[in-house]
C-alpha cells in the first residue's frame, strides 16, 4: 500500500475510534470502506460485554421542609452516582473490542448535549447514553423522536415548565437551532413559538417517567414551517425534519465533528447528503463522512478532545482499565475540561485551538510522561538507537514526524518513554 494510502487509512480510523496503532493500520491497509461498514454495525464484543452499565436507586424525594443536612446528603448522593456512571463509561471506551460505536455514541452526546450538572439523576443520563448507542446508527427520524421527550433532555431544557399558561420555548429552539436545521435554517420565531405550543405539559416523574399533563397541555392546533395540526412530539420532529435545510444541517455538524473544523466542500456536502438519503439513514451519514475522499485531504485540521486524547492514548499504549487507571484518566479529564456527561452547555464542548492553552499543554505533558511508565514500550525499546522514532510513529499510527517533532525527539535520545511521551504531546498526534 502507498503512503498515501496508509495515511488515508490511519487518519479514518484514528477520527473513528479510541485509540489506533500502525499494526492496527497494517492489518486493515486498503480494505478501510469495509473496515468503516463493519465498524459502524453492532457486533459481538467482550469488553462491552464485561462492562455492563450500573444501576441506580432511585433517591426518595426531599420533604418540602428539608434541612441543611438532608439536601446536603442528597447531593452527594447524586455526586457519587454521577462519578459512577463517568468511570462506567471511560471503563467500557477503554476496554471495548469494537471502540467506533462507543467513539460515536460520545460524538452524538456532543450533538444531544446534556448534563449531569442539571439532570443531576445518573439513572436518567445513563439512559440517555444508551439511547443514543441504540438508536445513533439507524434512522435520525426514530432518534429525534425519541430524544424530544427523553427525561434528561426535557430536565436539561426546562419542558416542565413548559405550561400552556407561560409556553417555554428553550426545548423547541434548540431541536432546531442545534438539534436539526441550524441557525438560519429556514424557521422563523414564530416557529420556534409554536413547536414550544406543541411540546407543552410533559413532566418527568421521579422515578424517570415521562407523561403529558393534559391540563398543562395547549390544545392546538399550531402551525410549524407551513403545516397545521395537533402536533404530537413524533409528527412534529417529522415537520421540522422535513425541511430542506436538516440534511445538509446534520452533514455539516457531522462533518465538523469528525473530519474538519473548516467548511465541508459543495461535492463533499452533496456525497454526504445523499448518502443520508430520504430514509435519513445516520450510520450511512457516519460512513459517507469518514470514506469521502475530503475528509482525508482534510488531515491535520481537527485538535483532538481530551477524551479522543486520553482514551486513545491509553488504548494505543494497551494501558488495563484498572480502577486506579480509570480514576487517574477522569482527574486527568477535569484538567483538561471535558468529562462526560458534564457538557458546559447545550451547544457542546468547544473545539479546535480552545484545547491548546499552555495551561492544558503542561497538563498533557505531565500526563503524558505518566502513560508512558505504565505502557509496555518493548517495541520502542527493541528497536535500533536510528529507527527508534520511526517505532514511535508506527506505534501512535503515524506515518511520519515533522521536522519540528523530529528536533523535540532528539532531545528525548534514547529514553523510550521520553521518547514517547513526547510524540504524545506533538502536533503530529494531537491535530489529526
Amino acid at each position: 500500500m502507498s503512503t498515501d494510502g496508509w495515511s488515508r487509512t490511519a487518519r479514518i480510523m484514528r477520527r473513528a475510534a479510541f485509540g489506533v496503532t500502525g499494526s492496527d493500520v497494517d492489518r486493515v491497509g486498503s480494505a478501510v470502506e469495509a473496515w468503516v461498514d463493519d465498524a459502524l454495525n453492532d457486533g459481538p464484543d467482550p469488553g462491552v460485554d464485561a462492562t455492563p452499565p450500573p444501576s441506580f436507586p432511585t433517591l426518595p424525594a426531599l420533604p418540602a421542609d428539608a434541612t441543611q443536612e438532608q439536601r446536603q446528603a442528597r447531593n452527594k448522593a447524586y455526586t457519587d452516582q454521577g462519578n459512577q456512571l463517568v468511570s462506567w463509561w471511560l471503563t467500557r471506551m477503554l476496554a471495548a473490542h469494537r471502540p467506533v460505536r462507543e467513539r460515536m455514541t460520545f460524538a452524538w452526546h456532543n450533538h444531544w448535549a446534556t448534563s449531569l450538572s442539571k439532570v443531576k439523576q445518573a439513572s436518567l443520563m445513563l439512559r440517555q447514553n444508551q439511547l443514543l448507542r441504540s438508536q445513533g446508527f439507524g434512522s435520525f427520524t426514530t432518534l429525534a423522536q425519541q430524544m424530544v421527550v427523553d427525561p434528561a433532555l426535557l430536565l436539561w431544557l426546562d419542558a416542565e415548565k413548559n405550561t400552556r399558561a407561560a409556553p417555554n420555548e428553550n426545548l423547541a429552539r434548540e431541536l432546531m437551532e442545534l438539534f436539526t436545521l441550524g441557525v438560519g435554517g429556514g424557521y422563523t420565531e414564530d416557529d420556534v413559538k409554536q413547536a414550544a405550543r406543541a411540546l407543552t405539559g410533559w413532566r418527568v416523574a421521579a422515578d424517570g417517567t415521562v407523561s403529558n399533563d393534559p391540563k398543562r397541555t395547549d390544545p392546538g392546533p399550531e402551525t410549524v414551517l407551513g403545516t397545521t395540526a395537533r402536533f404530537t412530539p413524533s409528527t412534529l420532529v417529522e415537520a421540522i425534519l422535513s425541511a430542506p435545510a436538516h440534511p445538509r444541517y446534520l452533514a455539516t455538524r457531522w462533518w465538523h465533528q469528525l473530519a474538519s473544523g473548516d467548511a465541508i466542500g459543495d461535492d463533499a456536502l452533496a456525497r454526504v447528503v445523499a448518502a443520508y438519503g430520504p430514509g435519513r439513514d445516520s450510520k450511512a451519514l457516519l460512513a459517507a463522512i469518514l470514506v469521502d475522499p475530503a475528509f482525508a485531504a482534510a488531515a491535520g485540521t481537527i485538535v483532538a478532545s481530551p477524551v479522543e486524547w486520553v482514551v486513545g492514548a491509553m488504548r494505543t499504549l494497551a494501558i488495563p482499565s484498572t480502577p486506579s487507571a480509570v480514576q487517574e484518566a477522569l482527574g486527568l479529564l477535569r484538567r483538561l475540561g471535558q468529562v462526560p456527561f458534564m457538557p458546559p452547555n447545550v451547544s457542546g464542548w468547544p473545539s479546535g485551538a480552545s484545547w491548546s492553552s499552555t495551561a492544558a499543554a503542561s497538563t498533557r505533558a505531565a500526563a503524558a510522561t505518566r502513560m508512558a511508565t505504565l505502557a509496555d514500550l518493548s517495541a520502542v525499546a527493541n528497536a535500533g538507537p536510528a529507527s527508534r522514532n520511526d517505532a514511535v510513529a508506527h506505534l501512535l499510527a503515524l506515518d511520519h514526524f515533522t521536522p519540528r517533532t523530529v528536533t523535540a525527539l532528539a532531545l528525548a535520545k534514547g529514553n523510550p518513554q521520553q521518547l514517547v511521551a513526547t510524540a504524545l504531546i506533538s502536533p503530529d498526534y494531537l491535530v489529526v
